[in-house]
Order: structure tokens, then C-alpha cells, then sequence
């Protein structure tokens, strides 16, 4: 793992990590009650869900990162095309192709054109044998994901609505192509998901008052979910590598849980 990488995962910790912190605001919007005790099952719900994530994944690490890829991908298509999605709720009908080609970018695309770079990633994160068949099954879908990327481009021609984020995912693999994995993750997680996302939530945050509770509690979760990481890095007894790898990863796929069944479930359920 070279420099860039770490200071790739590093800026994944620090700036991709707070978009989450905004899950309490969410929770209220969707009608989480408001007081001090609603407030604590709140934060008692995520926290056993997390840890449920994490006894999962030491259990059946293979089935549980190909279970966060899978469940990555709907979550990232589904944000990337969220803003363009309410602007053409009314003119398309087949919004599944744009979830799809946006879902591939970082599941199938980038192991598919870096695979000998992501394929140790996966090691670190499984083992050898997991790893070489999760890189298998990817490539089997990759072809299947050019298709859906082809028709996706020939489907923004006709509805001029969807260009603007094609040419966002053509952006993004360019990067894919030229970037090692990690730093395009990076790019991707912190500069398009991680700020969309945030100014999305923010800009439905309704008066002064909850503003400034929900910018406290993304602080507030943040720092304590950066203390969680240092923690466990000094506490690991493996190579600095592998933990930063398995603490970042395990990490998020402990926090997309809860953060999706909010973001992508109850949210837009009620909306």
C-alpha cells in the first residue's frame, strides 16, 4: 500500500465518515420522536446495529463484504441519481438504468479495470482464496454492466434530464481507468457522495434550531466514531496495513446498515 493510499483511506475516515452524522436528523424527519428519550433509543438502535454488522462480518467475512458491495451499490446509485430522479419523476420510466450503471462505478467497474490492485485489497479484508472468487463473480458482471452503461448513454440522449449525471459517472471512470483503486474511492466517496448527500439532507433541515442540534450531532458522532478507529488501531494485533484496511471497511459496512435503512428505506418511503 503506497502513501497515496493511505492518505486516500484517510481522507475516507475524515471527511466520508461525518455524512453520517447527519442519520439523526434523518430519523426525525421521517418522525423518530424528539425528546431526550427518543434520542437515546435512537443512538441505542444504531449502535446494536453496528455491532451486529461487525460480530457478522468476524463470523462470515466473505459473505459479509459481498453483501456490503452489494448493498453499496444500491445505496451509491441510488444517492447519485436521487437529485435527478425528483426532476424526472414525470417524464421517465425506466430510473432502474441509471441506478444500475451509477451502482456499477465503484462494485464492479473499478476491481474490473484495476483488477491486480484490488484484488490484495480484498485479501487484506478476507482471504486469498475469498478474495480471488469475489474477483471472479465481479468479472462475470462486468460485461453485463457495459451493456446497461451503453443503453444508459443511448437513454440520456433521449431525456436530456439524465446528461448531466452521465457525464459525472464518464468523469468518474476516467478516474476509475487512470487512479489506483483507493484513491478513486476516495475521490468518489468524499468530493460526490459524501457532499451530495450532506447538502441534500441540509438543505431539507427546517429552522434555525434543528440546524444547529443536527450540525452538533454530526460533530459529535464523528469525533466519537474517529476515537472508535484509533482505538482499534493500537488495540490490533495485526500488520498496520491490514488493520487500517479491515477497521476502515468493516467500519463502514458497520455504518451503512443503519444509514441505509434510514436514507434509503424510511426516508424515501415517507418522500
Amino acid at each position: 500500500m503506497t502513501s497515496w493510499d493511505l492518505w486516500a483511506i484517510g481522507a475516507v475516515l475524515l471527511m466520508g465518515i461525518p455524512h453520517g452524522g447527519l442519520d439523526g436528523a434523518i430519523a426525525r424527519r421521517v418522525g423518530w420522536p424528539r425528546g431526550w428519550v427518543g434520542w437515546l433509543a435512537f443512538n441505542l438502535f444504531y449502535l446494536m446495529l453496528v455491532a451486529l454488522v461487525v460480530w457478522v462480518w468476524w463470523q462470515w467475512p466473505l459473505v459479509s463484504l459481498a453483501a456490503f458491495l452489494f448493498i453499496s451499490a444500491l445505496h451509491f446509485g441510488a444517492s447519485d441519481i436521487a437529485d435527478t430522479k425528483l426532476l424526472a419523476a414525470k417524464k421517465t420510466d425506466h430510473q432502474w438504468l441509471p441506478l444500475i450503471a451509477h451502482g456499477g462505478l465503484v462494485v464492479v467497474v473499478i476491481p474490473s479495470l484495476q483488477p491486480l490492485k484490488v484484488q490484495p485489497l480484498f485479501t487484506l479484508l478476507v482471504d486469498k482464496a475469498g478474495a480471488d472468487m469475489l474477483m471472479q463473480s465481479i468479472s462475470f458482471i462486468f460485461l453485463p454492466w457495459l451493456a446497461f452503461f451503453a443503453a444508459y448513454c443511448v437513454y440520456a440522449v433521449i431525456y436530456p434530464v439524465w446528461r448531466k449525471p452521465l457525464l459525472n459517472l464518464i468523469m468518474l471512470l476516467m478516474l476509475a481507468f487512470t487512479l489506483a483503486p483507493l484513491i478513486t474511492f476516495a475521490l468518489y466517496f468524499c468530493v460526490w457522495h459524501s457532499r451530495n448527500h450532506i447538502m441534500r439532507i441540509w438543505r431539507s433541515l427546517k429552522g434555525y434550531n434543528e440546524r444547529r442540534r443536527s450540525l452538533i450531532e454530526a460533530m459529535a458522532y464523528s469525533v466519537m466514531a474517529w476515537i472508535v478507529v484509533g482505538v482499534f488501531l493500537m488495540l490490533f494485533q495485526e500488520s498496520f496495513t491490514r488493520a487500517l484496511m479491515q477497521v476502515t471497511f468493516i467500519g463502514l459496512a458497520a455504518l451503512t446498515l443503519p444509514h441505509m435503512l434510514l436514507v434509503d428505506l424510511a426516508d424515501k418511503l415517507k418522500y
